[in-house]
């Protein structure tokens, strides 16, 4: 098992933050590495709530993931993840989100740990670039 950890800072409010990461009409901005459309998005973002985002890559390849909520303050987000089928899916992983107020906004740490191995981790790492790149676009204006 392996994992990877991300930091960003993203110019708005944590609170503003934390509805794009936990809310359908926010989650559709970023999810997926690349400029592919999210095609659909849905969140029950509360303690044992789910969610679950489909995406499109440039490529034209569909990807969909979903998980459970473990954990959730105004600050910190811990949730089950797991692609649905196909290569994608070795398992159950555990995605860690932290928001902390800086000056500029938000300060986002995530942490995406459990990975099944190197190659997982790297894939990971690239798609939540990509995906994070989206974010700190979309708030950047």
């Amino acid at each position: 098992m392996t994992s990877l950890t991300l930091v960003r800072r993203i110019k708005a409010r944590p609170s503003i933050v934390f509805d794009a990461i936990t809310r359908p009409e926010g989650m559709v901005y970023w999810y997926g590495p690349d400029a592919g459309p999210v095609l659909a998005a849905e969140s029950d973002p509360r303690v044992g709530g789910r969610f679950r985002v489909r995406f499109r890559t440039l490529d034209g390849s569909e990807h969909a993931c979903g998980g459970e909520y473990l954990e959730m303050t105004q600050s910190r987000l811990a949730m089950s993840w797991r692609w649905e089928g196909g290569a994608e899916d070795p398992g159950e992983s555990r995605l860690e989100i932290t928001l902390r107020p800086i000056p500029e906004g938000t300060e986002l740490t995530l942490t995406h740990s459990r990975l099944h191995d190197a190659e997982s981790a790297h894939g990971h790492e690239t798609g939540w670039t990509g995906a994070l790149d989206k974010l700190e676009r979309h708030f950047s204006h």
